[in-house]
Order: structure tokens, then sequence, then C-alpha cells
């Protein structure tokens, strides 16, 4: 049996990446559950180091995994963070399409989560159904938001935007990606935003006209058309398509009115309310 840190040894494996593997773990001292990220040396990308170092310091904030420790040995980088429960892409694999109102609920804890990250200076660039988890405790009602191996700072010296630039490749899910992603523009604090939309319409339509298409030209230029017009060729609830105007009209360095757009959803909910 492989013991990490002289305390941890792995179980089995949950999950994979680009980086490496995610396994569960535990303390063989206080016999704690725990999830494990494994990136071998070899890989020479030192994704989880960033990571470690990012987790750390987001460290406190609601809706952020702890780390725990983070080493290596000869051949691999560990980072032990808080195990966590199903994310919300098993959730949605389970009962389908969302109510709007639990789509709602959603929203307005991921826009503040996401807040909480760009008011650090960062930005996620990788805002997915599978990187939202749920707590393993009954009174934790917390949404968790996890790999922050495209996580990037929007900052240069603590309050200097980063200069809009051209790209070489797209950063973070074809699905999800907001269409400057596409475009390769430089990401920033809208690009979160928009592509938490694409995963709430994804919630309440159980799926996304893009999500067949295949990985070629034209069919790149065909997402980025149907991501585009979304909100005009689907029947979306009209605070969904607001909330998409409003956050693509965003310019590259402005700050989102998080206020504004909670607000919107708020308001939303208290109508349905009112209708049960």
């Amino acid at each position: 049996m492989e013991i990490i840190n002289k305390k941890y040894t792995l179980l089995d494996k949950i999950g994979e990446g680009s980086f490496g593997s995610i396994y569960r773990g535990q303390n063989i001292r206080t016999m704690e559950y725990v999830a494990i990220k494994v990136e071998p040396i070899k890989n020479e990308t030192k994704l989880l180091k960033n990571e470690s170092t990012i987790y750390q310091y987001l460290n406190n904030n609601p809706g952020i995994p702890s780390v725990k420790w983070f080493g290596k040995c000869d051949t691999n980088y560990y980072m032990v963070i808080d195990l966590l429960g199903q994310s919300l892409q098993s959730l949605k694999n389970k009962i389908g399409t969302f109510s709007l109102k639990l789509i709602l609920q959603i929203g307005i804890q991921v826009i503040n989560l996401l807040k909480t990250i760009h008011d650090k200076g960062l930005v996620h660039r990788d805002i997915k159904p599978d990187n939202f988890l749920l707590s393993t405790k009954p009174n934790d009602k917390n949404i968790y938001l996890i790999d922050f191996g495209f996580c990037k700072s929007y900052l240069i010296d603590d309050d200097k935007h980063i200069p809009y630039k051209q790209t070489h490749n797209l950063i973070g899910s074809n699905t999800y990606a907001s269409i400057n992603a596409h475009k390769f523009r430089e990401l920033s604090r809208r690009d979160d935003l928009e592509s938490l939309g694409y995963m709430l319409i994804y919630f309440y339509l159980g799926s996304l006209a893009w999500q067949q298409q295949q990985e070629t030209l034209n069919t790149k230029e065909r997402i980025v058309y149907l991501k585009q017009f979304i909100t005009e060729t689907t029947q979306l609830p009209e605070v969904l398509s607001v909330y998409m105007k409003y956050v693509r009209n965003l310019a590259f360095e402005q700050t989102p009115d998080y206020t504004f757009i909670t607000n919107l959803f708020k308001r939303e909910l208290e109508i349905i309310q009112k209708k049960i």
C-alpha cells in the first residue's frame, strides 16, 4: 500500500484530466477521506503545483475546497484536498432537465462564487458542470468550484488589467467556452460569466445544439454561430436571455455588475415562488 506524506493512502480512482488522475484517499491517522490529485513529474507541466498555489490563495472562501497538503515523490506531484460529492453534471445525468427555480438558485450561488474569485484577481477559464461539486456534508449547501488548471490572473501589479490580445488556441471546454474563446481572444471576467450562461441553458434545455458537432473547421464555425444566436433560436426564459445579452455586451476590462445579475435571478425566483 502506497503511503503519501506518511499519512495518506490512495484508495480508488474517481477521475482523470489532462494533468493526471484523481483518487479517493484516506488519512490513515484520522481516517478522514480526502481527494488526491496526482500528476507525473515527467509531464513537466507543473499544473498541479500552480493549482495548489491558487487553492491556497483562495483558502477560507465559501465554495473553494481546502488544500491539506502538496508535495512530490520521485515520480509524481500530489495535492490532497477536501473530498466532495457528486458534480452538477452527475446530478443532471440522474434527473435530466432542471427546473427554472433550481437553475436560478444555482446561478445565484455560482455568480457569487465567481465574484469571489474575480475579486481576488483571477479568472477560472473552465466553467462547466463537471467542475461544480456538492458537499458530502448534510448541512453544507455550498456548491464548490474545482479544477483551477486553466486559472489565470487578469491583473498586472495587482491593479492594472492584462492587455487584450489574440491567443493561439481555445482555452476551456468546447461546449461551454465563450465566443471569445473560440475566436482565440484573451479571456477575462466576462467569459467566465458567458460560460456559466451556457451551463444554465444546458440545465434548462437538457442538451445544447452544438454538443453533437464534430471537431472540424466548418463545425467550429457552426458552433460559434449556434452560440451567437442561442437566445434567438431557442425558447429560453426571458431571464436567461437577458443574462446572456448582458454578459456578452461586457467590455474586455469591464467589471461585471454582479449585483445586477443576481438581482435579476432573485426577482425571477420571487415570481416563481408566488406562483407556487
